[in-house]
């Protein structure tokens, strides 16, 4: 089983691949610059890659990062249906979500409606999940992991 970790910031993504089975990380990267140019950083293995592509939006991140997962010198898996999760790390979670919780439209509607708790991280990782359900489709389980839930 494999899980993409996601981290999503206002014009950044951070991103992990990780391999389950021995908890191992096969890629790292982050993608800055997001509404502005775009820079993409990826990391496997003992090598790392670093270019610059435009990223308008989280959407075009999410599938520069399924790209480079797959194709060319920074390919580590090959086909995205390997990816059998991703979790998103969100801020905060208000009363509603104490735990982990499977993302839903409801789910980001309500991470869009906790703004004010963390307007500098809700707004922008609920974006991120709703540019990712687009990217790897509904059917691909997604998880939200509040910080607050750690308390």
């Amino acid at each position: 089983m494999k899980v993409l970790v996601i981290n999503a910031g206002s014009s950044s993504l951070k991103y992990q691949l990780i391999d389950m089975e021995d908890e191992s990380v096969l890629a790292k990267g982050n993608c800055e610059r997001i509404g502005v140019d775009g820079l993409i950083t990826h990391k496997f293995a003992d090598r790392s890659l670093q270019y610059e592509v435009p990223f308008p939006t989280h959407k075009e991140a999410f599938m520069e990062v399924v790209k480079i997962l797959t194709e060319g010198e920074g390919k580590v898996i090959d086909s995205v249906k390997e990816i059998s999760a991703v979790g998103h790390r969100v801020l905060h979670g208000s009363e509603v979500y104490k735990t982990s919780t499977l993302v839903t439209d409801k789910v980001i509607e309500d991470i869009f409606s906790f703004s004010e708790l963390g307007p500098l991280h809700n707004p922008p990782q609920a974006t991120a999940m709703k540019a990712c359900q687009e990217v790897f489709g509904k059917a691909t389980p997604m998880v939200a992991i509040f910080d607050t839930s750690y308390g």
